[in-house]
């Protein structure tokens, strides 16, 4: 198939899901021409990568200063801030040539005005790929964000979110989301009840989050990774930091934690002060600090979308410690695949329970490996992505009315 993808930022190792869905899907012989915006120079050498493995690559420059004068002109309107926060009128406006293409799919709420644009404009059925639902997300942060102007701006924009989100969900040929957590707030939202949306988890690039038996395991050592800006895991670190650390340091003062990510706040760089505590900030490779670790922790408290942090860990056959919520979407099973406890009280004494227990420590290790093979693979993903495109390509003239069975 002939395959327009856009996608609101730069696709790379760390924006996994637009990266890994495109590079799966050219793996399998689909035609993927990508339109991008590009933030600074620094993304040159991620556009420079997927140039190797799609058809096109266009790119508009989009500076921060355009998104912040965006969001600016949209505080007098109706729309959320992240719906503007993308826009670049020249990505799309500069050609008329859309009906070449079998499929057109739109990443992120903020991508969804390019979408609209595309149902305005051409033939092509167009997919939105919601990822998460963003209004589930600010009604969370409005009241869990750690930092006060995180709560304000998700409380400012939550009833806009909440709107727009309604509203798109009935604007295009198919709706993706990560989870079914995510399909039914996203429903929710309908005017009349109905929306055309299916669930297309995650996955895990198993080759390169990969266990490595000739790497030993550094003793008493967690690990705690992901974008350490993103609102929702700078709650799970602080919440790890203040409450939970302290409960495992009393009985065990030699554990080492490494918070592992890109973009630490300034709260989280200063927990390295402490001297069990290490802050990297942005790695070249992930998956050596995965492979090292004795476990992986994600307290998480917000419920939405698929966790990566919990896959990727797993697919190193690395040991995790989690929570209810960060599980949600996951049919894993408490116990043999992962280790789920809520209360700081009862995630600490997991956590020391298992750094005493060599043997249970490689069983769910290896359960969780297991897991990820089997159940998220990015080809399994691309098989998904492919039935709702040929479907929605079948309906061309008659947009769907009902969530695809996929």
């Amino acid at each position: 198939m002939k395959i327009l993808f856009v996608v609101p930022y730069v696709p790379n190792l760390v924006r996994v899901r637009p990266y890994n869905m495109i590079r799966a899907l050219s793996q399998r012989g689909h035609q993927v021409t990508v339109l991008t915006v590009q933030a600074n120079e620094a993304e040159q050498a991620d556009v420079a990568h997927l140039r190797q493995f799609c058809h096109e690559v266009r790119v508009a420059h989009m500076p921060l200063s355009r998104s912040l004068l965006n969001c600016t002109l949209a505080l007098a309107g109706q729309e959320p801030l992240q719906s503007v926060f993308s826009w670049q009128p020249s990505l799309v406006q500069n050609s008329n040539h859309w009906e070449r293409f079998d499929v057109i799919h739109v990443e992120h709420l903020r991508g969804a005005r390019y979408g609209l644009y595309f149902k305005q404009n051409s033939p092509v059925p167009v997919v939105w790929d919601s990822v998460d639902c963003i209004s589930h997300l600010f009604r969370q942060a409005a009241v869990e964000s750690k930092d006060l102007l995180g709560r304000l701006r998700s409380r400012f924009d939550l009833p806009r979110t909440e709107r727009y989100e309604g509203y798109l969900i009935q604007q295009f040929d198919q709706v993706l989301v990560t989870s079914p957590g995510d399909r039914d707030e996203l429903a929710a939202l309908s005017a009349n009840g109905h929306a055309p949306i299916a669930v297309v988890p995650n996955g895990v690039d198993m080759a390169y989050f990969a266990p490595d038996t000739a790497v030993g395991r550094d003793p008493a050592t967690l690990i705690v990774s992901g974008k350490m800006s993103y609102h929702a895991n700078v709650s799970m670190v602080v919440h790890l930091y203040q409450n939970i650390m302290p409960l495992i340091w009393q009985r065990r003062p030699d554990v080492q934690l490494q918070i592992v990510g890109k973009d630490p706040t300034r709260d989280i760089q200063a927990m390295a002060q402490h001297p069990n505590v290490t802050v990297t900030g942005t790695v070249p490779h992930l998956p050596p600090y995965l492979q090292r670790a004795t476990l992986a922790v994600a307290p998480i408290t917000y419920k939405a979308g698929i966790q990566n942090k919990i896959l990727e860990a797993m697919a190193c056959a690395t040991p995790v410690v989690t929570t209810t919520p960060a599980i949600a979407a996951l049919d894993l099973q408490p116990g043999k695949d992962v280790v789920v406890a809520d209360s700081p009280e009862m995630f600490a004494a997991s956590v020391l329970s298992l750094l005493e227990d060599t043997s249970r420590r490689q069983r769910i290790g290896q359960a969780g490996y297991e897991f990820v093979a089997r159940r998220h693979s990015w080809a399994g993903v691309a098989e998904k992505l492919e039935r709702v495109y040929q479907e929605v390509a079948r309906h061309r003239e008659q947009p769907l009315s009902q969530a695809l069975s996929i």
